[in-house]
């Protein structure tokens, strides 16, 4: 049988929305991030980040720079109980219309090739519309992070909101 996989936004939704993150001491976890992340490793989920990172196609920094930041969010998350079993990102400059960048589903494709997903019963977590535009291309369900989302029109719904990770973690385990 193939796994459920919770796919998490990283920058506003599991992190402070720190405009193009270049040092590892300018990340910050949310509150409830690494609880909310324990719940779904204790339901079976496999936890996989898919977060835009333009800023090494801009040159603001470099992939090991990134490195170093994805190392500190797993050593954070490990002191509280939590992991994530990966991390997929785009590195590629918004112009380069690349297929991994959101809202395509690229770095979630290759995510079900990697580990066996079931999109079918899996999930989308995001603060922003290219978040679950990315999650509905793939055929994930989909729960906002924060208010009410700017749907324009033509645009899909998440089926969900919720105000941080951990009430969005409720609602998938129930």
């Amino acid at each position: 049988m193939a796994d459920r996989a919770v796919f998490l936004d990283r920058d506003g939704t599991m992190a402070e929305d720190v405009s193009y993150c270049c040092r590892a001491e300018d990340f910050r976890l949310l509150p409830n991030t690494a609880r909310a992340i324990e719940l779904l490793n204790e339901h079976g989920f496999k936890v996989i980040v898919v977060t835009n990172q333009s800023g090494v196609g801009r040159g603001y920094f470099t992939e090991e720079t990134l490195a170093d930041i994805h190392k500190k969010m797993k050593r954070e998350l490990a002191r509280e109980g939590a992991r994530v079993d990966a991390i997929y990102y785009c590195p590629h400059h918004p112009d380069d219309n690349c297929d991994c960048r959101k809202p395509k589903p690229g770095m979630i494709r290759q995510a079900v090739k990697d580990y066996d997903i079931d999109l079918k019963y899996s999930f989308v977590m995001g603060d922003m519309m290219s978040d679950i535009a990315m999650g509905k291309a793939a055929g994930c369900r989909t729960v906002f992070i924060g208010r009410q989302p700017p749907v324009s029109e033509g645009e899909a719904a998440p089926e969900a909101i919720a105000p941080d990770m951990l009430e969005a973690t409720y609602s998938i385990i129930g």
